[in-house]
């Protein structure tokens, strides 16, 4: 008999689905609290805000460059410079996928999207973690001396992720079936591609 599951585990759930289909701005926490099969009272006594909930959708039904990042901060392995950023780069090709679509919607209303902004800075997270996490990595690597001393790794890391975000963004504006939609960012050898290549050319400038 299958488990049933927790009233913060279909919360996440029903954020997850309503996100993805109607957007940040649109979804109300009555909405995820209904689809959830719950109060919304209920809601509230598991999370304090739905910016709360969409960070915990982030970390826990998406696709996230945060463990990554970690994990080559601490210790990137055996794994060259090119292959950490070849790695970053397939992965924030996926967030950035997942996530246009849900928080697209906030730009349209500057009131909600600046209520957002302090959900999040409450929360301690927002969109700058990656980035900044990502130049911790390469100044680690400098550090290391497996990148030029000079090198700036605030602007490649923004170069790499910049990257990401603007092939995600054509892809989902064009919506062809060449560029994989929302989707893909090319489909997934398309996408595969694009990590490499675009690892490469950043680390031509740094290595």
């Amino acid at each position: 008999m299958p488990t049933q599951k927790s009233t913060p585990a279909r919360i996440l759930d029903a954020a997850h689905e309503l996100l993805r289909t109607a957007g940040l701005a649109r979804t109300t926490t009555k909405q995820i609290a209904r689809a959830a099969g719950c109060s919304e009272a209920a809601l509230y006594k598991h999370f304090a805000s739905k910016e709360e909930i969409f960070v915990r959708v982030l970390q826990e039904r998406l696709p996230s460059v945060g463990p990554l990042l970690e994990e080559l901060t601490a210790d990137p392995g055996e794994r060259t410079v090119e292959e950490c950023l070849t790695a970053v780069a397939r992965r924030a090709l996926d967030l950035y996928t997942q996530t246009l679509p849900i928080a697209g919607s906030l730009f349209a209303e500057p009131a909600l999207l600046q209520r957002h902004r302090e959900g999040l800075a409450q929360l301690g997270t927002g969109p700058r973690q990656p980035l900044d996490q990502l130049a911790r990595y390469l100044r680690r690597e400098r550090d290391r001396g497996r990148i030029r001393p000079d090198a700036d790794p605030e602007s490649a890391a923004a170069l790499l992720l910049g990257a990401c975000f603007q092939r995600v963004f054509l892809a989902a504006f064009a919506a062809t079936e060449e560029s994989g939609g929302a989707g893909g960012a090319g489909g997934v050898g398309g996408a595969a591609d694009f990590a490499a290549e675009t690892a490469r050319t950043v680390l031509s400038g740094i290595a």
